[in-house]
């Protein structure tokens, strides 16, 4: 940089708290020695701590897809119309993202009026309300210091709430779960990475390895990029409805082994992106492949209310390790649950929790320690896991409502699910699984040859190029297949099922008629 131009940079930062002009502290400037120039420099233009050099490099790499480029751009578009930009379509439609309320489900009523309660306690005998929500608001209350929601709680969660998932667990298993395993976490999300985070370190000398599915839920591997932990991916058999065999989990495993220490496997068990529900056999057969190389399993089972297909039936891992006997009730477990997905849909209360089983109990009370560190989840999120936990019951106030709220959440789900499915299979160079359970569907897409040379000439992969285009011409917005992973030649998407019918009908009529202009213009 020249004297000239130092002395001019210098000046205008300087000028006003020095009370100079940028011509008597040019003067100055040029009197001192040669020595003080660096010191006016770093004054003139501070180095950064961090850049994008000295930035950790795990967060670099992190990618996650549901949040990524696409959402970003949908959200500006969002700002264009506002403003009132001229576009071929009148809103947006977030089809990226499980958010349910975000996509018109209403609240389940019991849950609300429980958290109006705890949020407003005169609310409780003010006579609005059933006598079983103010029993319930003035239980959580007495739980929390000084009976306010404003309180910290334990770490791990209100002890009162994680008795009654203890109690949930029991009843949807038929075996003993014990509520000291249980912690309330911020949605299922933070419970995963919390565990996730116990296995960074380097085994026999080399760095650890988790097995996910491909395709997989991106916080997966994200997290694992964050963490500095190796991906190893096993993919799951389009052919036969995004099955798991164990063949593929040995390929997997294996050819991981070289590079890393495979430590633990996870399972998406209603899955998402792909929306299958495991067999009880398939889980058994994952059971025996896990505790033959002793793999911790993580179980992800947020989506365990939605389920859809006739013969599909969900079992928690948790059932079905206890079922088999020694020695597969031994493996480690950790399984998760969330209040954002199921009927439910409370995204943003940030509700969850996950029974840990077999751990070493050393090993348990260090992660506890580490959750303490982040002081403890929300209590209106544990407020809504305890209303998720201890349902109304038959003779309740509530029961009647709630069961009918929730039966019409499920049917409506299930009635999108293959409207999705029959539409997308009815399209050219489309073809599309069952929906089984979850809130997703995860069709695979022909491309033509000229949109494959279209993307690769603006640098895109080919279903993220689809996608965008979609975004800008119809307002719509899904998720790439790439975002997921998937087997390499193939081209995905994934689309909630979540838009109301109305809606739903609307985005698909719309995508039909781009996909034919689409292809019209790349064939």
């Amino acid at each position: 940089m020249s004297q000239i131009k130092l002395i001019s940079r210098a000046s205008r930062v300087l000028s006003g708290a020095a009370g100079r002009s940028e011509l008597a502290l040019g003067e100055a400037v040029s009197a001192q020695p040669q020595r003080n120039h660096t010191s006016v420099r770093t004054m003139a233009s501070q180095r950064k701590t961090l850049t994008l050099e000295t930035l950790n490099p795990n967060i670099k790499t992190l990618e996650y897809a549901v949040r990524g480029p696409l959402v970003i751009r949908a959200a500006e578009i969002e700002k264009e119309l506002e403003k009132g930009a001229k576009k071929p379509f009148k809103r947006v439609i977030k089809a990226n993202i499980g958010d349910a309320h975000a996509m018109g489900q209403q609240p389940i009523t019991f849950i609300r009026q429980v958290l109006a309660c705890v949020v407003n306690p005169e609310l409780i005998d003010s006579g609005k309300y059933p006598s079983d929500v103010q029993e319930r608001a003035k239980a959580i209350l007495a739980a929390c210091g000084g009976q306010s929601v404003g309180s910290y709680t334990m770490s791990h969660g209100i002890e009162l709430i994680r008795r009654h998932v203890a109690e949930y667990i029991e009843r949807r298993d038929g075996h003993p779960a014990k509520w000291q395993d249980i912690c309330l976490t911020g949605g299922a999300s933070n419970g995963i990475k919390n565990c996730l985070q116990l296995l960074c370190n380097t085994v026999d000398g080399k760095d650890s390895g988790v097995m996910i599915p491909i395709p997989q839920y991106p916080l997966y591997s994200a997290s694992l990029a964050e963490y500095g932990l190796g991906q190893i991916g096993y993919y799951l058999d389009e052919d036969k409805n995004w099955g798991l065999d164990t063949a593929e989990l040995e390929r997997a495993f294996h050819e991981g082994s070289k590079t890393h220490a495979v430590r633990a496997l996870v399972i998406i068990n209603p899955g998402n992106p792909t929306g299958q529900v495991l067999t009880r056999a398939n889980i058994e057969d994952i059971i025996r492949f896990a505790h033959k190389h002793q793999l911790f399993v993580f179980a992800d089972e947020v989506y365990q209310d939605n389920v859809y297909a006739k013969d599909s039936q969900f079992f928690s891992f948790k059932k079905v390790m206890t079922e088999m006997g020694a020695p597969y009730n031994s493996i480690e477990l950790a399984s998760f649950m969330s209040i954002s997905k199921g009927y439910m849909g409370e995204c943003g209360l940030r509700g969850g929790w996950m029974e840990l089983v077999n751990l070493d109990p050393d090993v348990q009370a260090n992660l506890y320690k580490a959750i303490s560190a982040m002081l403890c989840p929300t209590t209106l999120g544990q407020t809504a896991v305890d209303c998720v936990a201890r349902t109304p019951r038959p003779g309740e106030p509530s029961y009647e409502l709630w069961q009918k709220e929730r039966t019409a959440v499920l049917e409506s789900l299930n009635q999108r699910a293959k409207m999705i499915v029959d539409t997308f299979n009815n399209m050219e160079g489309f073809s599309c699984n069952v929906v089984q359970g979850a809130m997703y569907a995860f069709p695979r897409i022909d491309l033509p040859p000229k949109a494959i040379e279209a993307a690769k000439a603006e640098n895109k992969q080919p279903d993220v190029f689809y996608a965008f285009k979609l975004l800008e011409e119809t307002g719509i917005c899904i998720v790439p297949g790439s975002g997921f992973g998937q087997r390499p030649g193939t081209y995905h998407f994934r689309t909630t099922i979540l838009p109301q019918p109305k809606l739903l009908q609307e985005m698909l009529d719309v995508f039909k008629a781009f996909h034919a202009n689409f292809t019209k213009q790349y064939s």
